[in-house]
């Protein structure tokens, strides 16, 4: 039986690299029956979509402006995500908050990675907003995606120190290395 995940994205699609790398390089195919089977984004000029082409990895894009509501959208999103009868849908830097009939609709197959240690600084400028804070450490967390924004089920985190000086873009870089190794652990372990 195929275990399909399906990876969607709004930008450069570093995790959704990192995720196809370590499926190639984990022989997730051989050893659990698991493929990256698409890469979906809501920009067409994502900078993952052509990476994914390269790799031989079917794409799509959906412009959610061209979509009277929110609900439209994702009733067209889960009609292409379904074609590829997902086991598992992950979210890698998708940048659209997802309708309750989706979430749903996905119930204990859909995963996001967030950059910061949840619970703290749900939702957006959570570096800056870690830094404002005066925290000594900060980032990312692998969780299961529900109705209410960033507060599924925390299946892994990793810390990194904010240093004196860090800004939000330096801090960030440093996550960014983290969620590369923590997201792929996570989807390895859901699939296996």
């Amino acid at each position: 039986m195929n275990k399909n995940i399906v990876i969607l994205i709004s930008g450069s699609g570093s995790n959704m690299a990192a995720i196809v790398q370590a499926a190639q390089k984990g022989r997730w195919r051989e050893r659990f029956g698991a493929q990256v089977a698409a890469v979906i984004s809501n920009k067409a000029e994502a900078g993952g979509l052509a990476w994914a082409r390269e790799h031989h990895i079917p794409t799509a894009s959906f412009d959610h402006k061209a979509y009277a509501s929110r609900e439209a959208f994702d009733a067209a999103l889960m009609t292409e995500i379904d074609r590829h009868q997902p086991a598992l849908v992950v979210l890698a830097g998708f940048m659209r908050i997802l309708t309750p009939g989706f979430v749903q609709h996905y119930d204990g197959r859909l995963v996001n990675i967030h950059p910061s240690l949840l619970p703290a600084f749900p939702g957006l400028h959570t570096h800056q907003r870690a830094i404002d804070a005066g925290c000594r450490f900060g980032g990312c967390t692998v969780h299961r995606v529900t109705a209410e924004l960033d507060h599924g089920e925390y299946l892994d985190q990793a810390v990194v120190p904010i240093l004196p000086g860090d800004t939000a873009q330096t801090l960030a870089a440093r996550v960014l290395t983290q969620e590369h190794l923590i997201y792929p652990r996570v989807v390895e372990r859901l699939i296996s």
